[in-house]
Order: structure tokens, then C-alpha cells, then sequence
């Protein structure tokens, strides 16, 4: 509910603050007082247009601030919390809302919700389901169609359903969504696909092994250069043994004639013994060379076969080698990623498939349910039409009729519904029986649609528990009896909901909870209006202003008593 609403530099009105209740508030006053000022304040703060003209004549800004209570409402709460307006960790007393506008002389326009700059438009999306106005200007829910199908759904408790068909279309969208960039890009994964399965493929077919390599690396400078091995390992055997002759001793008999001199010396000087040890094992050692060069320079054969095939194999891996990577390692890494990308690739397609198949089940079940949602439409509509046709009589329109229109809605391109179902319903009016009815823009006036509004609000006044409901223009060519039940159903719908109504009709006035008058005087020598809440003996004195006009009298005093002692309770 708004709890309070300050007006300041706007139109004729230097500074208003009003205090609202829960309940009905109205607001009554002699015709052209400044009452559709506070209604064009509510109508800003709902994310209505601006213009050069409203703030006051000589200021620069006129401003509108109000402060929302949103105690009860948790889901208007949560979506404070989404849109960052309040702190998700906000304390259990905080469930005050500030919300700001100014306009200056040159038409901008700012506004501001819990102190965040925010667009216009914002103050739309945020009380587009909270704050409703039906003026004689305009009746912002009444002058939707797209908002009568959940007028509808509300009626017959389809609002589940409804939101079950939303999702599925909204799922359908996905899907196709989905389903067209995976087929503009199958060619290119084809293609892709073909390259990466070559380059697996060929990686595979010469599976390259790190050991494997560094024993064909040793292997092929064995192979390719045999003959030099033999014969050069002939010289090293040759150097270390000598002749077999005799006449060209190698490095062992060198050695071994040290020996024999050094031990002849040991005899004559024991403290060459250590020196003399080593080269006894020197000369152990180097026989050990000799005899295992030899051997292993006479195990070296020539196998131009076996080399053969071992330079066909190390030219495979060269290739690889050249394509892939430097090391084996490198080309086993590129190999796991390739794996790794066809194996996504492949995977799109069998994306591909799922994705047609999930698509087909979303839709039965979309059918399914919006055929559901088609058949309680059906119901709900001769429901609500009856029920907002009786209210209408009692609102003294008696030769008026209301209906709920099911025609088709456009089907959108490859879906079987929209996102309401098979129908676009619409309400449609006539103020007399003679006339079919037609679109409520097309045949109400002010006050008729507000009477409607009222109507269908009163039918579902269960539904949408904590919104604000403001009327102006509700008692426009109707008095007497008819003012009563307009009174009336006000409070009823005010026992469920905020209700802000402007009026001229004491009848109505007096099923106020809390009354405002607004009056236009001078202040300053400028025209000025001023707003006052209403304490029990002012209301008396308002209500029989009037029941009689300027003139109150004893009787138009009593008179005003009657109708505040009728009020039934709110």
C-alpha cells in the first residue's frame, strides 16, 4: 500500500503531503479544486509520461515522492531483492519502498526507487501489477487486451496452467533455438570432423612410441654406419693390442712393461707401492677394454633389410614429427586433443537428435496443456461474464452487457500456441442492449470503464491481494441508489485491496476509511491547492457541502450523519 505521498511544485500545488490508510481513501472537492493533480502524481510514480507543463508555474522542478509499505508481499519483496532495490539481507522491519520523481520546465524526467537512479520505464515493469488507474482518461489495465487473458485465468484459478504454457513455449523457443545453430553448423563440423578423424587416423596408424623411438634412434647409427663401426673399432683393438706380430706393441704391452719396471722400483722404494697398485690396475683395466671392444666390434653385421625397415619406420615418425610436434610427447599431447574434439563433434550430433526428440515430447505437452488451459477458459469466461454482468447492474448499468471474447490468437511461425494459449481473449462492452459489444476502448467512456474496472475488480478481488486500485470519473452520471452500491462495492474491494477514489458523490464519500479534501485558494496572490485529511466533524461538514451545495445547513448535517452511520464496515 502507499503510506504517504508528497507532492511539491506541481501544477498548482506548492506542497501536499498526504497520509493514506489501508482501506478506501477518497478525495473530494469542488470541480477543478486539484484532485486529478494527486491522480496524475499516483500516475507518474506508475511510470506515466511527463511533460514541460507540470511543474508549477515559476519553479523549475516539481517533484512526487511516495513511500510504499510492502509488508505481506513476498513476491513483490523477492523481486525488489532481484532488481537490487533491497538488500537480500535486509532486516524483518524493512518493508519500506521510497520511490522519487521530478520533472523540470524542459520535460526531463528522473526518477528514483530506494534511492537508485533508474528509467521511467522501470517504474512501469516494477508496479505494472501493483498500482492500477482507472481515470477518465484512461483505465491502464482495462486498456490492454493483452492484460484480460490474465483478468481471465485469474477468475478461474488458471494461473498455474497459464504459467505451465508460458514455460513451454518459452522451452520450445530454446529448443528451436538450439536446434537451428546446431544445423547452420553441421556443414562446417563435416568438414571439421573429416580433418580431425584423417589426423587421428594417421597418428594411430603409426602409433608412435617415446621408448621405441630412442631405441630406433640407436638402432639406425648401428645400422647405417656398420662398416665404419668394424673398422674403426679394429683400430682401437689394434691401438690397445698392437701387432700380432710383435714388432708394433699397442697401449697392453706398454703397460705391462711400466708394470715390470715399477715393481723393480717398489723393491728398492716401498713408498711407491700405492703407485705401483694403480697401474697394476690399469693394466687389469685396459685388458678388460680391449677384450670387450673387440667383441662387441666383431658382433657388428651389415643388414641392409633390417636397415631398411628401420629408416621406414623413423621416416613415419619424421612425418609425424613435422605435422604434429617436435618430440613424441608433443604428438601424443595433439593426438588427446584431437580425440577430444571429434569426440565433441560427434557429440553435437547425437545433441542434434536428443534435442528433436525432447522437442517433439515439450510439444504434446504444450498442446496438452494449452488445450487444459482452452477448456477452463471456456468456464471461466461464462463465469466472470455473469458475475461482472450482475455487478454492473448494481452499479446501475443495467442495460449494459459484458462478455469475454475467446477469439484464435495468431500462432506464431513453427510453435502451436503463444505464450497465452490458442486464444487472445479480450472483454468486450456495450452500454446498451442494442449495441453488440465491442472493445472497452472503443465503446466506454470515462466513467462507464471505470465501473467496469470496478466490476471485474470486485469479481476478483481475492486475487492480487495488496495492489493499488485508484478510480476517478466511478461516479460519473449516476446518484442516489446507484452512488450507494458504487460505495459499496468500493469497500468491498477495499477490504482486499488499497482503493484511492475520487469523487463528487457524498454516498461514496462516506464509505471512506480515511477522506481527503482538496481545496483551491490563493496564497501569495497565486492560485494554490492545498490537501487535508479529514477528522470526523470536518467529514460531516464536507459530506453535506456535498449533499447541498455551498450552503450547509442543520438538515444536509443530518443528512451527511445518515449516509456515515449506513457505512457498512470495510
Amino acid at each position: 500500500m502507499i503510506e504517504s505521498l508528497r507532492i511539491d511544485e506541481i501544477k498548482i500545488v506548492e506542497s501536499a503531503e498526504l497520509e493514506f490508510g489501508p482501506g478506501l481513501n477518497v478525495l473530494t472537492g469542488e470541480t477543478g479544486a486539484g484532485k486529478s493533480i494527486i491522480l496524475g502524481a499516483l500516475e507518474m510514480l506508475a511510470g506515466a509520461r511527463g511533460s514541460a507543463d507540470i511543474p508549477r508555474q515559476g519553479s523549475d522542478v516539481g517533484t512526487v515522492e511516495a513511500v510504499f509499505r510492502t509488508d505481506g508481499l513476498r513476491g513483490f519483496e523477492d523481486e525488489l531483492v532481484e532488481r537490487g532495490f533491497r538488500d537480500e539481507e535486509g532486516g524483518s522491519d524493512d518493508h519500506d519502498l521510497v520511490v522519487h520523481r521530478t520533472l523540470n520546465k524542459s520535460g526531463r524526467s528522473r526518477a528514483r526507487i530506494a534511492g537508485q537512479l533508474v528509467p521511467i520505464a522501470t517504474l512501469a515493469e516494477v508496479f505494472a501489477d501493483r498500482i492500477e488507474i482507472s481515470s477518465q482518461h484512461s483505465s491502464q489495465a482495462l486498456l490492454r487486451p493483452e492484460s484480460h487473458g490474465r483478468y481471465l485465468d485469474a477468475s478461474g484459478d488458471l494461473l498455474p496452467l497459464r504459467s505451465k504454457v508460458e514455460e513451454g513455449v518459452a522451452r520450445l523457443r530454446e529448443i528451436d533455438a538450439e536446434l537451428a545453430a546446431l544445423r547452420a553448423e553441421r556443414e562446417d563440423r563435416e568438414r571439421q570432423r573429416d580433418f580431425l578423424a584423417f589426423q587421428l587416423e594417421e597418428i594411430d596408424a603409426v602409433a608412435p612410441d617415446a621408448d621405441e623411438w630412442r631405441e630406433l634412434e640407436g638402432e639406425h647409427g648401428r645400422l647405417a654406419h656398420a662398416g665404419q663401426l668394424r673398422e674403426d673399432g679394429a683400430a682401437v683393438v689394434h691401438a690397445l693390442e698392437g701387432d700380432s706380430s710383435g714388432s708394433d706393441g699397442g697401449a697392453l704391452d706398454r703397460v705391462a712393461t711400466a708394470l715390470r719396471v715399477a715393481e723393480g722400483l717398489e723393491k728398492l722404494d716401498p713408498g711407491l707401492a700405492t703407485l705401483v697398485e694403480r697401474l697394476r690396475g690399469l693394466d687389469v683395466e685396459l685388458r678388460d677394454v680391449t677384450r670387450d671392444f673387440e667383441r662387441h666390434t666383431d658382433g657388428i653385421e651389415t643388414d641392409p633389410a633390417r636397415l631398411a625397415a628401420v629408416e621406414e619406420r623413423v621416416a613415419q615418425v619424421e612425418k609425424l614429427r613435422r605435422k604434429y610436434g617436435q618430440s613424441i610427447e608433443e604428438i601424443l599431447t595433439f593426438r588427446e586433443q584431437t580425440a577430444q574434439q571429434l569426440a565433441g563433434i560427434e557429440g553435437a550430433s547425437d545433441r542434434e537428435e536428443l534435442l528433436a526428440s525432447e522437442r517433439e515430447s515439450a510439444e504434446a505437452a504444450l498442446i496438452k496443456d494449452a488445450r487444459k488451459l482452452s477448456k477452463g477458459r471456456a468456464r471461466a469466461a461464462k463465469a466472470l461474464a455473469a458475475e461482472v454482468q450482475r455487478s454492473l447492474a448494481a452499479l446501475d448499468m443495467k442495460g449494459a452487457h459484458f462478455e469475454v471474447d475467446l477469439s484464435q490468437a495468431p500462432t506464431p511461425a513453427g510453435l502451436p500456441c503463444g505464450y497465452a494459449g490458442f486464444e487472445a481473449p479480450e472483454f468486450k462492452f456495450s452500454a446498451n442492449k442494442k449495441e453488440a459489444p465491442a472493445s472497452l476502448q472503443k465503446v466506454a467512456s470515462g466513467g462507464e470503464l471505470s465501473r467496469v474496472f470496478l466490476a471485474i475488480k470486485n469479481a476478483l478481488r481475492r486475487e492480487g491481494r495488496g495492489m493499488v486500485l485508484v478510480f476517478d470519473e466511478v461516479d460519473a452520471g449516476i446518484g442516489g441508489r446507484a452512488a450507494g452500491r458504487v460505495g459499496q462495492a468500493l469497500a468491498e474491494l477495499a477490504a482486499h485491496h488499497q482503493v484511492l477514489c475520487i469523487t463528487h458523490l457524498p454516498q461514496i464519500a462516506a464509505f471512506a476509511d480515511v477522506h481527503f479534501r482538496v481545496e483551491k485558494g490563493e496564497k501569495a496572490g497565486r492560485i494554490c491547492a492545498t490537501v487535508e485529511r479529514l477528522g470526523d466533524k470536518a467529514r460531516v461538514e464536507e459530506i453535506a457541502r456535498m449533499a447541498g451545495g455551498e450552503e450547509v445547513t442543520a438538515s444536509t448535517r443530518r443528512h451527511a450523519r445518515e449516509l456515515l452511520k449506513r457505512k457498512s464496515p470495510s
